[in-house]
């Protein structure tokens, strides 16, 4: 046999063997979270109405009927998951639209082409700018749910620069979620918890801003890693030999085009938008619904200003929206395992079984112990404030029984929520955003689990040091 046969022969091995689509990932986790309702006790834990949502009573968590999840209940759990998801999936068919109308203009690839000229010797400076403004709206929390939004500039940018898909995402989530994993200013997350603990909302801001230092700069030069990896030989890329996918929205940056007047309008006129969304979220407590409807906006007044035809403006608007569909479709996917978790009441037995083994506990393991089992509970329950009003009623007393202080409790239910919202696949926002760059799943967990590693450990040590010094209210 020729060595040419026997090359082709491990190429059509390893293409037999590949990983299968994300889609298939998470039907083949529904199936696990269905079988697990008929192994796992039903259970239910009493809860208060108020507030943000529910929050549960600590020690009335009694045993419930079993209630497994029948065949027809599992299919239609899909469909409840993309019904619970609608606001979702139509932020992203709508941000689909608006950014395509926006990339007719070429207003994006003039605007971020010409950024790029000005700092085409200094690469770092780009790549820490974006990642550092990023961060800054996500410890604010006003980006974390929006970052889908901008994965299309990273698009432009990681083309531009010849870099692939994986970096367009890391440039922007990464940048964000360097921020949102300590969320510190952030009301759905740490004000939530911190309410529900009784400590004053945003306590202890001073420390949450050193651990936001130093996960922002590990995530900077992880990421600086990575490009400088792949510059030197594009096999390291994750993506393979194949960069970019035709999915995410964006046309061939290499085409430079002038940054005209009117494209600098477009821009001023989307950042103006954004901007009145950012002081939505504070003021008048917008969400993603208002932010659906601010796109809307966005690609109507584009398409205004750039004096388009009604019929082409519905052209680029459908192309755009079509584009997203597999991103859109993959949410409700996603939050359909919840569904079935929670249809099937197994939850609460879950954390219920977690403070048990955690009570006993000395106080520096017992914090420890919360902080993994937030790392992992919210591989199921990716909500902030979801999360928060499980298990911070639980957590806060528990704090007290094993000696250490609440907003040690609140830390450690904080980076847990925030440092595995990043491969958590279900995560609608992160599902989303690497699906509208065209990453499945499997690439991204395999570029994400060295950082996520260093978070955790970054994490464990801000913690340790938290309940040694009593970090306190103030």
């Amino acid at each position: 046999m020729s060595e040419q046969t026997t090359k082709e022969n491990n190429h059509k091995k390893r293409t037999r063997f590949s990983m299968p689509d994300s889609y298939i990932i998470l039907f083949l986790m529904l199936i696990i979270a269905a079988v697990a309702t008929y192994i796992i006790p039903a259970g239910s834990f009493e809860r208060e109405e108020g507030g943000l949502v529910p929050t549960v009573i600590p020690e009335s968590f009694t045993n419930v009927e079993s209630s497994p999840v029948g065949i027809m209940d599992f299919f239609l759990s899909i469909q409840g998951g993309m019904m619970e998801a609608a606001n979702i999936i139509f932020l992203v068919l709508i941000i689909g639209g608006s950014f395509a109308v926006i990339n007719a203009t070429g207003a994006i690839d003039a605007g971020i082409m010409s950024l790029i000229n000005r700092t085409r010797h200094r690469k770092t400076l780009l790549v820490v700018s974006v990642a550092v403004v990023f961060s800054i709206a996500g410890f604010l929390g006003v980006l974390h749910t929006a970052v889908i939004a901008f994965i299309p500039v990273g698009l432009v940018i990681a083309k531009a620069f010849k870099l692939d898909a994986i970096t367009a995402v890391a440039l922007v989530y990464l940048g964000a979620y360097s921020g949102y994993t300590v969320a510190g200013l952030d009301p759905i997350t740490t004000g939530f918890g911190q309410e529900i603990a009784g400590l004053p909302v945003f306590s202890g801001l001073w420390y949450r801003f050193i651990i936001y230092l130093f996960i922002l700069t590990s995530s900077i030069l992880y990421i600086l890693y990575y490009i400088n990896k792949i510059e030197k030989d594009s096999s390291k890329s994750i993506m393979g030999e194949q960069k970019f996918t035709d999915i995410e929205v964006g046309e061939d940056t290499d085409k430079t085009q002038p940054f005209t007047t009117l494209r600098k309008i477009i821009l001023i006129y989307f950042a103006i938008c954004m901007t009145i969304y950012t002081i939505g979220v504070f003021q008048q407590d917008w969400g993603l619904e208002e932010m659906t409807a601010l796109f809307l906006i966005i690609g109507i007044g584009t398409a205004l200003l750039a004096r388009m035809s009604g019929t082409k403006f519905v052209k680029e608007f459908v192309k755009g929206a079509q584009g997203m569909i597999y991103a859109a479709l993959i949410v409700g996917l996603a939050r359909s395992i919840v569904v079935v978790l929670e249809n099937g009441m197994i939850l609460d037995t879950v954390v219920n079984y977690i403070s048990m083994i955690l009570e006993p506990l000395p106080a520096v393991i017992g914090a420890v112990g919360m902080y993994f089992f937030n790392l992992l509970f919210n591989l199921i329950i990716t909500s902030g404030s979801g999360q928060a009003a499980i298990v911070m009623p639980i957590m806060a007393p528990l704090a007290d029984i094993i000696g250490i202080t609440r907003q040690s409790a609140v830390l450690a239910y904080n980076m847990g929520d925030g440092f595995t919202n990043t491969i958590a696949p279900t995560s609608g926002i992160l599902m989303a955003s690497i699906a509208v760059a065209g990453v499945s799943w499997v690439k991204w967990l395999k570029f994400m689990l060295p950082l996520l590693g260093i978070w955790i450990v970054i994490g464990l040590i801000a913690l340790i040091i938290a309940v040694s010094i009593n970090l306190g209210p103030f």
